[in-house]
C-alpha cells in the first residue's frame, strides 16, 4: 500500500482494545477514542488473553450488544481478560458481562430504557471525576445487573436501576449507559478519565490526512481500472465522486445517477446540476419503470417445506420493508451493469465506487464495521449482491470508515460548496422507504391490552392514578417515577396505530408498533409531551416509536388501514407533502441546523370511523425531525424552539394538510434509539 496510507507508528502503550460484543455503537467508541488521540484496535469479543499480551494495550473497552450475558447463545470471551491487571471498562453488555463473571446477577427486567435518562453519579469515582450529579446519559436495555458482584460498589443509579459499577482494586469499570453517543451530554469527559486517569494514556496518537488516506485507497484498489460512481446526490456520493474524480482523473471516472422512480421532486435536476458545478459529467439513467417491476430472491422463510431462494413479488406489491430494500438494491446494481454494458466497457475493467459510510455498514450487520452487530435494516449499498462484488474485490468505499460529520469536514477539504456539504441526507431508496406499504392491519393478541395500558398513561400524564392490574400500574410506576419531567402535558388521548415501524433497541433490532398521542387542546408543553413519548416505550417494550396527532383527539382503537403499495399515485401524494415541508425548512433556514427532516407517509385514516369494517381510503403524513452529529442516535427538534419555530411548525401542518388524500398530519416524538431515523 502507499506509504501515507500507513498510520503513524507509535508506542503501544498508548493503545486502547475495544472488543466487539456486536455493539450498533461500536464505531463509535473507535471514533471518540482516536478523536481523544489513543490508538486503537477493534477486535471480536473472542480475542484470545494470548492475542492481546505482548501488544502493550493500556485499557480494554468492551463493547454493548444485543445478547444476554446468562443466555446459551451468549458469545465466547476469554475469562482471562479480567485478570490482565489492565484497565477494563465495560459498556452496556460488557458491564453486565464483567458483573455476571465475578458473580453477580443479570436478568431481564419489567422496566427497559431506551432513550435518555437522568442518573445519579458517585462523583468520588475516577471515572466520574470532574462531573456532577445528575447526569443525562443514554440507556437502552432490556437486562439490568440486579445484584452487585462481590467487590463491586454502585457508582450510578437510574432509578431502581443499577447504571454504573466499578473494582477500584481490579480497576474494573462499568457503565449500563453509552458514552460513546452524543446523548450522554458528558460521555466523553469520561472516556477522558478512563484514558487519562485510569489508564494512563498522554494522547500523542494524531489520525493522517483523511483525504490523503482516501485518495490512497482508491488507487490501490482500482489502480488502472477505470471507476463506476453511483451518485444520488447526497453529500456521501458527491464526496465519494469528488475523490475518485481526484484519485484517478475525470477521464477514468463513470459517474452515473440513476433516477428510480422514488425521488423527490425535480431531485435529478439538482443533483445534475450540482454535480456539474464540481466539473464531474453525470449521465442519467430513468429507470423508473424498471424499478417499479422489478423482483429479486430471498432467503425461504424459517420452517418452510423448500429451504430454496424463493422470488419477491414486483416492487410496485411488496410491503415488506427488506424486500424493498433488497429488490431497489439488487436493482441498482443490474441497472449499473446495464449501463457499463451500452457503453461498451469491459466489466473486468470496470471497479464499483460508492459513498457507503460506517452507520449504513453497522445497521446492515456488515462484517466490514462490526462481526458480531444485529441487523437494523439492509442498506441499499449494502445488499448480498454487493457483498459478493466486495468479495471479488470489485468495489471501492473510501469513505466506509466514516461517519457522516467526517464526510462533510472532508467535503470541505476537497472544495466542495457549503450547499452540497450541508445537504440533508437522502437515502438512496429514496421515497420508496418513506411509504409505510401494508395489505392488512397490524394487529396482534396484545393490541387490546397495550391500548389499555396506553389510556391509562393518559390518565396518568394528567394526575397521580393507581390501578388493580399488574401490567398497568407497573407502566403507571414508570409514568409516576418521572412525573417532575411531564409539566403541564394535561389530558390527552393515547393509542396504536395498527402500523409497524423500525426501531433498534438494546442493539437489536425491532418491528413494533406506533403510538399516537393526541388531545382535544393545543399542545403547551411540548417539553412534557416529548418526555412522555420517551417513557411510553420504556414502560411498554412493545412500542418503538409516538407520535403527536395534530387536529382533533383521537380516542382510538384505530383498526382500520388503507391498503398501500408503491404505485404512482401514492408516491406523488408523498412527493407534494415532502416538497410542502421542505418548502417550509427552507423559508424559515432550518434545513442547516436540522439533520435531517424525513416525510413519511402511513397508511392510517384517523377521520374514518374504525368501527365500520373494511378499509379506509385516506393515508396520514408524518414530519420526522432529527438533530444529530453521529447519525447513531439523535433527538427530535421540539417545537417552540430554534429548531422548530411554532410559526414554521403551523405552516409545514396547513401545506401538508391541503395535499389530496392526506387525512391527518402526525409530529415523530422519538429519540433514536428506541426509533430509526427512517421509519423503515
Amino acid at each position: 500500500r502507499c506509504s501515507r496510507c500507513q498510520e503513524a507508528k507509535m508506542e503501544a502503550i498508548e493503545c486502547i482494545a475495544i472488543l466487539d460484543a456486536g455493539s450498533q455503537f461500536g464505531k463509535l467508541i473507535d471514533r471518540i477514542v482516536r478523536e481523544l488521540q489513543v490508538k486503537t484496535e477493534l477486535l471480536p469479543l473472542d480475542s484470545s488473553v494470548a492475542s492481546l499480551k505482548g501488544k502493550g494495550f493500556r485499557g480494554i473497552v468492551i463493547s454493548g450488544g444485543p445478547n444476554s450475558v446468562y443466555a446459551a447463545d451468549a458469545p465466547r470471551f476469554d475469562k482471562e481478560i479480567f485478570e490482565l491487571g489492565i484497565p477494563v471498562l465495560g459498556i452496556c453488555y460488557g458491564m453486565q458481562l464483567m458483573n455476571y463473571h465475578y458473580g453477580g446477577k443479570v436478568q431481564s427486567g419489567s422496566e427497559r430504557e431506551d432513550g435518555q435518562h437522568e442518573i445519579d453519579i458517585a462523583t468520588d469515582s475516577p471515572l466520574f471525576s470532574g462531573l456532577v450529579s445528575p447526569q443525562t446519559v443514554l440507556l437502552t436495555h432490556g437486562d439490568s445487573v440486579v445484584e452487585l458482584a462481590e467487590g463491586f460498589r454502585k457508582i450510578g443509579t437510574s432509578g431502581r436501576v443499577l447504571a454504573a459499577i466499578e473494582n477500584a482494586e481490579k480497576k474494573l469499570f462499568g457503565l449500563q449507559f453509552h458514552p460513546e453517543v452524543q446523548l450522554t451530554e458528558h460521555g466523553r469527559d469520561m472516556f477522558t478519565n478512563f484514558l487519562r486517569r485510569i489508564c494512563g494514556c498522554e494522547g500523542k496518537y494524531t489520525m493522517e490526512d483523511r483525504e490523503s488516506r482516501a485518495i490512497c485507497e482508491i488507487k490501490d484498489v482500482v489502480k488502472d481500472k477505470l471507476a463506476l460512481v453511483l451518485v444520488s446526490g447526497g453529500v456521501d456520493s458527491a464526496v465519494c465522486a469528488a475523490l475518485v474524480s481526484k484519485a484517478l482523473g475525470g477521464d477514468r471516472v463513470v459517474a452515473l445517477h440513476i433516477d428510480n422512480g422514488f425521488m423527490r421532486e425535480r431531485e435529478s435536476e439538482l443533483v445534475v446540476t450540482s454535480l456539474k458545478r464540481l466539473g464531474i459529467n453525470l449521465c442519467v439513467e430513468d429507470a423508473a419503470e424498471l424499478f417499479y417491476k422489478s423482483t429479486t430472491t430471498v432467503a425461504a422463510a424459517p420452517g418452510a417445506a423448500d429451504s430454496n431462494p424463493v422470488e419477491t413479488a414486483t416492487l410496485d406489491a411488496v410491503t415488506a420493508p427488506e424486500e424493498k430494500r433488497r429488490i431497489i438494491g439488487d436493482t441498482f446494481m443490474k441497472v449499473a451493469e446495464s449501463v457499463v454494458q451500452r457503453l461498451k466497457l469491459q466489466a473486468d475493467n470496470v471497479y464499483l465506487a460508492q459513498g457507503t459510510l460506517r452507520p449504513d455498514l453497522i445497521e446492515s450487520a456488515s462484517s466490514l464495521a462490526s462481526s458480531k452487530a444485529a441487523a437494523i435494516k439492509t442498506h441499499h449499498n449494502d445488499t448480498q449482491l454487493v457483498r459478493d462484488l466486495r468479495a471479488k474485490g470489485k468495489v471501492v468505499e473510501p469513505l466506509r470508515d466514516y461517519h457522516k460529520d467526517e464526510v462533510r469536514e472532508l467535503g470541505r477539504m476537497l472544495g466542495l460548496p457549503e450547499d452540497v456539504v450541508n445537504r440533508q441526507p437522502f437515502p438512496g431508496p429514496g421515497l420508496a422507504i418513506r411509504v409505510l406499504c401494508t395489505e392488512t392491519p397490524y394487529i396482534c393478541s396484545d393490541f387490546p391490552a397495550i391500548n389499555t395500558v396506553l389510556s391509562h398513561m393518559a390518565l396518568g400524564a394528567a394526575a397521580l392514578t393507581v390501578h388493580q392490574d399488574v401490567r398497568v400500574q407497573a407502566a403507571l410506576d414508570v409514568l409516576h417515577a418521572q412525573k417532575r419531567h411531564l409539566g403541564d402535558v394535561g389530558e390527552c388521548c393515547i393509542t396504536l396505530l395498527p402500523v409497524r415501524s423500525v426501531g433498534v433497541q438494546g442493539d437489536g433490532r425491532t418491528y413494533s408498533y406506533v403510538a399516537a398521542v393526541s388531545s382535544s387542546k393545543p399542545i403547551s408543553d411540548w417539553a412534557g409531551l416529548l418526555y412522555l413519548a420517551k417513557t411510553i416505550p420504556r414502560a411498554l417494550h412493545t412500542v418503538n416509536r409516538v407520535v403527536y396527532v395534530f387536529g382533533p383527539a383521537v380516542p382510538g382503537p384505530v383498526t382500520r388501514i388503507t391498503p398501500t403499495h408503491l404505485t404512482k399515485d401514492v408516491l406523488q401524494q408523498l412527493r407534494a407533502a415532502d416538497s410542502a415541508v421542505n418548502d417550509v425548512l427552507a423559508k424559515h433556514q432550518l434545513q442547516t441546523i436540522l439533520s435531517q427532516v424525513p416525510v413519511v407517509s402511513v397508511p392510517v385514516d384517523l377521520d374514518a370511523d374504525h368501527s365500520a369494517p373494511g378499509p379506509t381510503e385516506r393515508r396520514s403524513i408524518v414530519i420526522r425531525t432529527f438533530i444529530t452529529n453521529d447519525f447513531m442516535t439523535g433527538v427530535p427538534a421540539q417545537p417552540g424552539t430554534k429548531y422548530m419555530p411554532l410559526e414554521a411548525l403551523t405552516e409545514m401542518v396547513e401545506r401538508v394538510q391541503q395535499v389530496p388524500g392526506v387525512s391527518r398530519v402526525l409530529y415523530d416524538l422519538t429519540a433514536k434509539p428506541p426509533g430509526t431515523t427512517e421509519w423503515e
